[in-house]
């Protein structure tokens, strides 16, 4: 029995398109994972609306880690403008030209519930602190492929390009201050309060309570990090929208989450080309097995054996 071109895509189309569509629509759906927070997180509490610019959490930070002050501007003073290899800790300042509440905003590593930049980085020299949370570098680990600098949504690490042995910098929560029971440099000496350093719920609870006590003064009545980004152990309050501070909207999902939910959807589909070859594989040996007994009718019928 002969079969064409039309009646072969058709029959494919019969026993594949059904199934796969099956696989697809009967395949769980993707939710948002929630991230479990260390049991012993800590943070930092930085209100916007309290900061006065003054830099002294900028000193301290550099003083706390070491860091030979960064005068590379004036020769003279120390006020780098952006995080780099030397400031893991800076305060910017928000200005919109065309008038408008204006901002200070204290830039560090967010400390994330699921950081992308351990994710990213291929031999964990990122990594984060089951206990407390803090997301530390390993010299010895790091290959200097600066991956973690580009999967970073807040564009924090920042590597060294001068020297034969570079490192990454980034705020490690002065993780060395607090194994001596100190707190992290930058909250010693803010004179207003306007970062502060605790347990992650402590500070969420105190930032809430400040949001309840104002309910007008800050944006959204909403705390940056409680859930954004899966979560952070640096949490914001402003009195201008995030976003103008550096601070995106990536929603509840963290990056890793959303990269592994789109590998998930990616690997799902898989299943339609896989059902469709099978679908094929069937509709072939099916029309061969009908010409095999074709052919030995054909045989009986007329002596004559065919070819093979």
């Amino acid at each position: 029995m002969a079969i064409t071109r039309r009646e072969l895509i058709t029959n494919i189309a019969k026993a594949g398109v059904p199934a796969a569509l099956a696989v697809t629509a009967c395949a769980p759906k993707l939710e948002a994972e929630t991230v479990p927070v260390p049991s012993g997180a800590v943070g930092l509490l930085y209100d916007a609306s309290i900061c006065i610019g003054c830099k002294a959490c900028v000193a301290a930070c550099a003083e706390a880690n070491d860091t030979s002050p960064d005068t590379r501007g004036d020769g003279l003073h120390q006020a780098p403008n952006d995080l780099n290899d030397r400031t893991r800790n800076i305060i910017k300042l928000y200005k919109p030209a065309g008038g408008g509440p204006s901002s200070y905003v204290k830039r560090q590593c967010m400390h994330c519930l699921d950081p992308a930049c351990a994710a990213g980085c291929p031999f964990q020299a990122l990594s984060k602190d089951p206990e407390t949370g803090i997301v530390t570098w390993t010299e010895d680990k790091c290959i200097g492929c600066r991956y973690c600098t580009i999967t970073c949504p807040y564009h924090i690490p920042r590597f060294q390009w001068a020297g034969y042995n570079p490192r990454v910098t980034k705020c490690e929560l002065c993780n060395t201050r607090l194994d001596k029971g100190l707190k992290p440099g930058c909250t010693t000496v803010c004179p207003t309060g306007a970062v502060i350093f605790g347990p992650r719920p402590a500070l969420l609870m105190e930032a809430k309570s400040r949001i309840t006590k104002s309910p007008n003064r800050y944006y959204q009545n909403r705390v940056y990090g409680e859930v954004d980004n899966g979560g952070t152990q640096a949490l914001y309050l402003s009195h201008v929208p995030f976003e103008k501070l550096g601070l995106p909207e990536i929603g509840p999902d963290s990056v890793p989450a959303k990269t592994l939910r789109w590998q998930r959807r990616l690997y799902q589909y898989f299943a339609l080309p896989a059902v469709l070859y099978v679908g094929l594989v069937q509709v072939i040996r099916k029309s061969l097995t009908g010409h095999e007994v074709e052919a030995h009718e054909r045989e009986r019928a007329t002596g004559l054996r065919a070819q093979r």
